[in-house]
């Protein structure tokens, strides 16, 4: 069975995913004690993780949130760095490295953002599955999720649900 690639991702009712100087701080709207949206069963469906740098950068000045099981982690970037840990720095064609990824025996693959690599994957045609968590906050500009220039792509709704908070989940497949 091949690996899938997989989306799992916040973004605001108006398409974004941060709000202006890569804000995040909209996703405190819905945090809510004990609840992970899911998020805990998700990751152990997958052991790679793929992202680009300026998202790694950011996930780091935050905290390392990535758990064990997770075997590896690809950072995009366009700037060679020395291997650190299970985290490689990959500065080659992120289309190819997916290609690979998915003929090779594991768990799925999560791609963890940021929006140039969810997009240029998109193009691709590559993912397989996207859970878009939408949160109930309109921020006017920042980073948009998905960005123009590929062709159309009808998806199948699998599951949408609602939360307590306002956070609205949908689970989709190719």
């Amino acid at each position: 069975m091949e690996r899938k690639l997989l989306l799992y991702i916040a973004t605001s009712l108006d398409g974004y995913i941060a709000g202006e100087n890569d804000d995040l701080s909209f996703l405190e709207v819905v945090e809510q004690e004990g609840e992970d949206y899911g998020y805990s069963e998700f990751i152990d469906t997958v052991d790679t993780i793929v992202l680009g740098r300026k998202t790694y950068d950011k996930i780091i000045s935050i905290g390392f949130p990535y758990p064990a099981n997770i075997e590896k982690i690809y950072v995009i970037t366009r700037s060679a760095r020395p291997a650190d840990g299970r985290v490689e720095f990959y500065t080659g064609d992120p289309v190819q490295l997916i290609n690979d990824l998915k003929k090779q025996p594991g768990k799925h693959i999560f791609c963890d953002g940021g929006a140039e690599i969810v997009n240029q994957l998109l193009k691709a045609g590559l993912f397989d599955e996207y859970t878009v968590s939408i949160i109930p906050v309109l921020l006017g500009g920042g980073v948009r999720l998905f960005k123009d220039g590929w062709d159309t792509r009808n998806l199948t709704l699998i599951a949408a649900k609602s939360f307590p908070k306002g956070l609205v989940q949908l689970y989709y497949r190719n």
